[in-house]
Parts: structure tokens; sequence; C-alpha cells
């Protein structure tokens, strides 16, 4: 199962990329593990020495009957103590975000890869839909004159 996040790689430029465990409740594990989680909004900060996730929605899982968990909990992030400084550093001194970029189980827990990223302006988002057009085109025509 894999979740990524492909608003967050239209509206930022990622900087650099990191791994985090996530705190979760077995309920949201097992929806996770069935592939029904969406990052679209969601953003991490650091608060007290901890990274906390927001907006990330994991839909209640069927079978957990009222012990299930809130959708759009609240979500602690496990970073070493070190990442944990640089990222604060960065984050106040340069106005970086912390974003979420991809969800996914690897040795059976699940990890979230998050990006140190900065907002893209109005123009960046233009050139580079210009640019994909423009790459889309060039494919076709190599298509059809291949036929």
């Amino acid at each position: 199962m894999k979740a990524t996040n492909r608003k967050a790689l239209r509206d930022y430029h990622i900087e650099e990329t990191m791994e985090a465990g996530i705190v979760l409740m077995g309920s949201e594990i097992k929806s996770i593990r069935g592939g029904r989680a969406n990052l679209r909004d969601a953003y991490a900060t650091v608060e007290g020495g901890e990274v906390f996730l927001y907006n990330m929605h994991i839909s209640p899982y069927a079978q957990a009957s009222q012990f299930g968990h809130e959708p759009t909990r609240v979500r602690k992030l496990l970073l070493r103590k070190d990442q944990i400084k640089r990222l604060t550093g960065k984050m106040v001194e340069k106005g970086y975000t912390l974003v979420p970029i991809k969800l996914y189980i690897k040795n059976g827990r699940a990890k979230l890869e998050m990006g140190l990223a900065r907002g893209k302006r109005q123009y960046d988002k233009r050139r580079e839909l210009a640019r994909k057009d423009a790459e889309r085109e060039m494919e076709r025509a190599m298509r059809r004159k291949g036929r």
C-alpha cells in the first residue's frame, strides 16, 4: 500500500526528504494496509521538541466497532532528536514547510516520507505545466512519426 501527496509535489519545491515513523492505533494501521489513507491537506509542525502530523485522513476501519479512531486526529511522528533540531532550525530560519510526500509500509511498519519544502510561486507552477505539455506533445509526435 502506498499513498502519495501529488499536490505537495505540484505546489512546493522539495529541498530534501526524510523518513519518519508514525504513532498509530491498531485500527489506523489496518486501514492504511487496506489503502484507505489520504495525504492531500496534511502538514507537519515541530512543537515542544516533537513533530506532529495534522490533517492526514485515515478512514475508519469497518471491523473496529466503537473502539475505532478519529479520521483526522493529530499523529506524532518519530524522528531522532538531532533530526528534529535540524528541522526546527531550517523551518524557523529559512521559512521552510514540512510536507508529507508518501505514506508506505516498510518491514511491517508504516513510514512517512516528508519533504522540507518551499512554496512555489504562481509563475513557477505555470512554467512547469507548460514544460510538461511540451514534453507530452513531443512524445506524441515521436510515436506518430514511428508508425
